[in-house]
């Protein structure tokens, strides 16, 4: 199949990470690609919920992308904060947040961040696996 892409823009709201996950999660079913739903939502709510907690105040929206193109499907959001930019960490036991990029990690077969003008991209990559017809078993 050709790529597909698709982009959204949400605003910079608690209710937007919920709205955001499920905007993939429909999205995914439409592009029957149903075994990455719960992956690819969970790092949504990851990357929409750092937003919400650590770029407010640095513009109204941020932007979902989701892109299927040569058999990976990448996950992207977009905002304008643009002065800190997300890294891996390991929290203490004590600590109660900084989890969420290691989950992202542990998930994706690959995610990064790069700038843009103004703020940042976060994004992940997941490999779309395609699986095996019953004609085609060896």
């Amino acid at each position: 199949m050709s790529g597909r892409t698709h982009t959204k823009r949400f605003r910079i709201l608690n209710h937007s990470v919920p709205a955001a996950r499920q905007h993939v999660e429909s999205l995914l079913t439409e592009w029957k690609l149903d075994a990455l739903i719960e992956t690819a939502a969970l790092i949504t709510s990851e990357f929409t919920t750092n937003v919400v907690q650590h770029a407010r105040g640095a513009g109204e929206f941020f932007e979902l992308g989701v892109r299927r193109r040569d058999g990976v499907l990448v996950v992207e959001v977009s905002d304008s904060f643009q002065w800190r930019m997300p890294a891996l960490c390991r929290p203490a036991a004590e600590d109660l947040g900084g989890r969420g990029l290691l989950l992202v990690d542990a998930l994706a077969d690959t995610w990064g961040v790069r700038p843009r003008d103004p703020g940042k991209t976060v994004w992940a990559q997941l490999r779309i696996r395609r699986e095996a017809s019953p004609l085609c078993r060896t």
